[in-house]
């Protein structure tokens, strides 16, 4: 390899890094938009153009377009209040109307047992509730009482007249706290479970009669919002029991 000489000039030697172009003197940037938007724009002070260099219908239509956009932000701020206001009052409901309105189930903890239909040879007209002796039990929907106390078959039993004409039977109880003539209201303790009359345990016995003659409580209950196989209530339950 050849020495370099100290005479022969350094390929690298006073090499000076190449400046960077000026970039352009001024940078304005503008955006606007029609729906709540305004003009944003970007730079320094001492390097923006004079106001009187700009178009004036551009300032103008610049102008004009965040006024329009506060507009519309108002006109929608008052809307949605408007809406808001429109739903508190749509779905505002009194403790009153909420009791009228509500069904419940009967019982807190219960086990299903027996369904409406057929049984033995006979209709079993009603559906069974098992549940501890002496557990209380509620009305399932608001009325007045047309009987209470003891019925054959049905042991210690009430009957509960409804509004729209339906009575629910509720039967075998040990014990009754209701009597003919009480107007109560859903949730309200009517009874404790029994195993009086033709029972053969601990239960609840429920019937749905509709202009006299026994239907499924099952489905009738579901009409009005109450599952008994999955224990679910109506949606006004919480304040009726309130």
């Amino acid at each position: 390899m050849r020495q370099r000489l100290s005479s022969e000039p350094d390929r690298y030697r006073g090499r000076r890094r190449v400046p960077t172009p000026p970039r352009s003197r001024y940078a304005v940037v503008v955006t606007s938009a029609f729906v709540g938007a305004g003009v944003v724009a970007l730079g320094a002070a001492s390097q923006l153009p004079d106001a009187k260099n700009i178009n004036p219908t551009v300032l103008q239509n610049l102008e004009q377009a965040a006024t329009t956009g506060d507009a519309l932000a108002e006109r929608g701020d008052g809307e949605r209040a408007s809406r808001g206001e429109n739903r508190d009052v749509s779905t505002k409901i009194s403790e009153e109307q909420a009791e009228a309105d509500a069904w419940l189930l009967p019982l807190e903890e219960y086990q299903f047992t027996s369904p409406y239909g057929v049984r033995f040879g006979k209709l079993h007209a009603g559906i069974d509730l098992a549940a501890p002796e002496g557990t209380p039990y509620k009305a399932v929907h608001a009325g007045e009482v047309t009987a209470a106390g003891y019925s054959g078959g049905y042991g210690y039993a009430i009957t509960i007249r409804h509004s729209d004409g339906t009575e629910m039977i509720y039967a075998h109880s040990r014990r009754l706290m209701v009597q003919a003539g009480d107007v109560v209201k859903a949730g309200q303790v009517i009874g404790e479970v029994g195993i009086t009359g033709y029972s053969y345990g601990s239960h609840l016995h429920i019937e749905v009669h509709e202009n006299g003659t026994p239907t499924d409580p099952i489905v009738f209950l579901r009409e009005h919002g109450v599952d008994i196989k999955l224990r679910i209530e109506s949606v006004y339950g919480d304040l009726a029991a309130s």
